[in-house]
């Protein structure tokens, strides 16, 4: 039986203030899961917390690149060392994020240890990068980089740090929940990286998406795989409190069905949650969500 450990990730360094004068309040996740009791219904060991630097845009101006990039980088260095830690301990991290840039510091602690793929359950395919600004708009918020970023594209102080980018390959990322109108779809097909919209997996079925995906990593990523999760894969009907909360996305359930398959893969090295904010769910209904959603498909027996 693996150990899961939960470490909180509590970085909203990669997104966008939400109003002028504020913070994105997806900082605190982790606290509202962990009032959930997810500890205990995980069955997990205490893995304690990696502070992230403030929030701070400074002087930044549109153009510059990313926003607390310095930051973003100090931070995906002392995250993956965690990560690297626990999964050489043989240990399944659980990290409660956070916005999605905390993925950096997941992959880039597996990079050290070898070569894993993602899958990367998101409504979103945050693949905008400096060679396609004349679609996406410029750079600047990382969480919506997050799968150019962790394949080799962006700014070198955030895809290739320590030398080690790209962190994933190509062949090793699968983007699964997207909406069916994503405008990244069409490079992402013509580049061969794996995607399936929400409206695909509807279709074929979560659970035959799940064994596919598996399949295809086991052939590619020979060491693993990591989950990643933001919680606007679900359609806003259930799950509101996200900052892009866009129509068309999974139900609960069928977000379990395609979760559940991978989770419970041996070659699952650890997962991570991002993007559900507290500060839009004043009753905790997501929270309540998010953490049965954990416990069906994580808890020990």
């Amino acid at each position: 039986m693996r150990r899961i450990v939960l470490l909180d990730a509590p970085s909203n360094l990669g997104l966008r203030p939400p109003a002028p004068g504020t913070v994105p309040g997806c900082y605190k996740l982790a606290g509202a899961l962990r009032e959930q009791g997810l500890l205990r219904r995980l069955g997990a060991l205490e893995g304690g917390v990696v502070t992230p630097p403030r929030y701070d845009l400074g002087g930044w101006r549109e153009g510059e690149g990313d926003f607390n990039a310095a930051a973003i980088a100090d931070y995906t260095r002392r995250l993956a060392a965690r990560v690297e830690a626990h999964v050489r301990a043989g240990e399944f991290p659980v990290l409660l994020g956070g916005d999605c840039s905390i993925l950096l510091g997941a992959v880039l602690g597996l990079r050290r240890v070898g070569r894993y793929g993602v899958a990367y359950l998101d409504g979103h395919g945050d693949f905008r990068h400096p060679g396609n600004t004349d679609r996406t708009g410029p750079v600047g918020a990382a969480a919506g980089e997050g799968t150019a970023q962790i394949t080799g594209r962006g700014q070198a102080d955030l895809t290739g740090i320590d030398g080690l980018g790209p962190y994933v390959r190509d062949g090793d990322l699968h983007i699964l929940g997207i909406r069916d109108d994503d405008e990244d779809r069409s490079e992402l097909t013509s580049l061969g990286i794996a995607h399936r919209t929400a409206g695909e997996i509807r279709r074929q079925g979560p659970e035959a998406v799940a064994r596919t995906t598996l399949r295809d990593l086991q052939d590619t990523a020979p060491d693993g795989f990591w989950i990643h999760l933001d919680a606007d894969v679900l359609d806003p009907d259930v799950m509101p409190a996200v900052d892009s909360p866009d129509p068309g996305g999974l139900s609960t359930e069928e977000l379990r069905d395609l979760l559940a398959p991978l989770a419970a893969s041996p070659r699952c090295a650890g997962l991570d949650l991002t993007i559900y904010d507290p500060d839009l769910d004043p009753e905790g209904t997501g929270a309540a969500l998010l953490a049965g959603l954990l416990e069906s498909v994580l808890a020990q027996s």
